[in-house]
């Protein structure tokens, strides 16, 4: 009997955080447990974090079993022929109860070298944001190494960097080597290279229940930073019931559909495409069969369906490689 390809939800994987709070669960419904809960990975083959299936016949079963079973129905052709038959992305939902560490990513060709790894190419998309709430992307001016050790080691490195005013529905893409950190009272959604490295220079001098400051990677950083300012926040113009382009680079192309009651969805290339809810609720409708989802809901589009409808309110982002 021929496989049927279905969307596909993952459980969540929840990573406790010494940023982290509740909003996962009060805002997201999440099934946290602790009061520091910061991270919600959604689809993950990050290796000890690999998701789950949560529906349908593939239930129980993890992705990288699915997609050995299935690589092409999975991934697509366009995905298999750049990355193989491996996934090359991760998404998230974060919530920084305080602020996160000011950090960096290394680029694809360094972090092979050092940790046999991808790079960390990113974007944010703003979900809620308190009021004074802010983030921290890039540099003010360019520095040469010596001057921004010197900012570093008088304790005055975040007088370097440039501050945004959060607010619900700012897009930023963050690209290796840009400085950066998600400030205290943001909740957003992450779509990243599938990658864990991150190098920490500054944690606000905090410690954790044990008296401990976290590692810093002073050194590791100097060599993956980008000294130049770069303008990483995206403009856009939503539009109801069309599919507007946020983010194109080497990695993924993620676009917002502002759903207003009706949308046809179609296939744009032989690849998988993920849909992350941050607003609202909507209906698709696959064959005759209607399944429903809300605002927290990440949806894995294998990339053998050709299309579907959506009915309903919400904001989603579209992801595709």
């Amino acid at each position: 009997m021929k496989m049927k390809f279905y969307p596909l939800t993952f459980t969540p994987i929840l990573k406790d955080r010494i940023w982290g709070g509740t909003k996962l669960k009060t805002y997201l419904s999440k099934p946290i447990v602790s009061e520091t809960t910061g991270e919600s990975w959604e689809i993950s083959t990050v290796p000890g974090d690999i998701s789950v299936v949560n529906n349908g016949v593939f239930e129980g079963k993890n992705i990288n079993e699915i997609i050995s079973l299935y690589p092409k129905e999975i991934l697509g052709n366009a995905s298999i022929k750049r990355f193989g038959n491996e996934f090359p992305l991760l998404f998230k939902f974060l919530d920084a109860k305080e602020d996160l560490s000011i950090q960096l990513h290394p680029n694809d060709e360094l972090a092979k070298k050092r940790h046999n790894s991808f790079g960390k190419t990113e974007m944010w998309y703003v979900m809620q944001a308190d009021e004074s709430s802010r983030l921290i992307v890039g540099l003010k001016k360019e520095v040469t190494q010596s001057e921004y050790l010197h900012y570093l080691e008088n304790n005055k490195i975040v007088d370097l960097l440039h501050e945004y005013p959060a607010q619900k529905g700012d897009v930023f893409f963050i690209e290796t080597g840009t400085i950066h950190a998600i400030g205290a009272g943001v909740v957003l959604a992450e779509i990243q290279q599938t990658s864990d490295i991150t190098y920490r220079i500054y944690d606000w001098d905090r410690v954790d229940v044990s008296g401990n400051k976290r590692v810093l990677h002073t050194d590791l950083a100097l060599d993956a930073i980008n000294y130049k300012p770069v303008d990483s926040k995206i403009a856009y113009e939503e539009e109801a019931n069309k599919s507007v382009n946020l983010v194109n680079c080497p990695y993924f192309t993620t676009n917002m559909i502002a759903l207003h009651e009706h949308y046809s969805w179609k296939r744009k290339k032989d690849a998988f495409t993920v849909l992350m809810c941050t607003n609202g609720q909507f209906e698709l409708i696959l064959n005759g069969e209607i399944m429903h989802y809300r605002m927290g809901d990440t949806i894995l589009i294998p990339a053998c369906i050709a299309g579907f409808i959506l009915k309903g309110k919400a904001t989603l982002l579209e992801i595709s490689i």
